[in-house]
């Protein structure tokens, strides 16, 4: 048994689960001593600099049922959309205007012949019309190894594959049992886009129904082991029209579950100093200043939504997702004038890639 202060636990090169465990179950005093020592290492490995994403979320028809998620297959009271190519290219001339550097095309999981003629043909016009100097990060789900080798090809250069949760029974409990829904093919998957070459991006819920802090540990060592370049992870926030709504007597309160979504950032940052860490909307939907807060935390990556028109307040994953006025302009203007006033500076015209991933290659 370890007879180490906390301080000193903080000044460690490596933590054990249960380590990791006590860091994400510290009382207020220790939390502010973890916090404050995740800022010290982000700062000391990836500066002050924040990296923007311009989030065009491109369509939610989905064919996965995941039990917790809002355009799940099966749920019949969403919209259903799919941006045309003019919107989606529009949103990445406004990206590649406004300096973002990068954006990410995000959508539910499809896998066809057209949807990746599709996805192709997007990515070599975001290039053409950005000159090559726009970087793109993919979120699309589990694809075929050919599929993911002709859209890396084609100039995309990071994605994102989130594991949900690490533990495989947790997994299966939150997701049908097919094989549409397997937790090896998501591992395969995770695999794959490594062999390929992309910076490999993933992320858990946190504050599930049935979650232990040893499972959240769990996931942090899982993303450390399986060399991961970025992550997004933030806290599960219900949504009445899933199964997993059913089990919401079992949740902690919504403060409570932020408060560890920060403990989570700030952990992963001390664990795995120089990769890339998103400061989600999830953070953002239970408080007004949940990202600035992500970002003190060791978050150095942000993704505004620049989805168009009245699309970006239809593609609700989670209940009480932040509504986002459609002046791109001055939604941008405020968000740099934000992460300022913490202290923090907005690197314009940056691919913003994971020096971790940097020190891999």
């Amino acid at each position: 048994m370890s007879h180490l202060s906390f301080e000193q636990l903080l000044q460690q090169e490596k933590f054990s689960r249960d380590d990791l465990a006590k860091m994400l179950t510290a009382d207020e005093e220790n939390t502010l001593k973890l916090l404050a020592r995740a800022e010290e290492v982000r700062l000391t490995n990836v500066s002050r600099n924040v990296y923007l994403r311009g989030l065009i979320e491109i369509s939610n028809i989905c064919s996965k049922d995941c039990y917790y998620c809002g355009i799940r297959k099966s749920n019949k009271n969403t919209y259903r959309y799919e941006l045309s190519s003019d919107e989606i290219l529009s949103a990445a001339e406004f990206a590649y205007k406004n300096r973002f550097g990068s954006i990410v095309l995000q959508g539910g999981e499809i896998t066809s012949s057209r949807y990746t003629e599709w996805i192709s043909t997007l990515l070599k016009e975001i290039k053409n019309l950005s000159n090559g100097e726009l970087g793109i990060t993919l979120s699309l789900g589990e694809q075929s190894k050919e599929t993911y080798e002709e859209w890396f090809r084609l100039g995309a250069h990071r994605y994102l594959l989130r594991i949900e949760s690490s533990d495989s029974c947790l997994y299966s409990s939150i997701h049908p049992h097919n094989n549409l829904h397997s937790y090896r093919n998501r591992l395969h998957s995770l695999g794959l886009l490594k062999e390929v070459g992309y910076q490999v991006g993933t992320g858990v819920m946190i504050g599930l129904p049935g979650q232990t802090v040893d499972q959240l540990a769990g996931d942090l060592l899982f993303i450390k082991s399986h060399d991961i370049d970025m992550v997004g992870m933030g806290p599960y926030i219900e949504h009445k029209d899933t199964p997993l709504y059913s089990r919401r007597d079992e949740l902690a309160p919504i403060e409570e579950r932020y408060l560890l979504g920060l403990k989570m950032v700030a952990c992963l940052r001390i664990l795995m100093s120089d990769i890339n860490i998103a400061a989600v909307t999830a953070l953002q939907a239970i408080k007004p200043e949940g990202r600035e807060m992500a970002i003190k935390a060791g978050a150095n990556v942000i993704m505004p939504n620049i989805t168009p028109g009245i699309w970006r307040n239809v593609y609700k994953l989670y209940e009480n997702k932040p509504t986002i006025s459609q002046n791109d302009e001055e939604n941008l203007a405020q968000l740099i004038s934000r992460i300022t006033a913490v202290g923090y500076n907005v690197q314009l015209d940056s691919w913003g890639d994971s020096l971790h991933f940097k020190g891999r290659k």
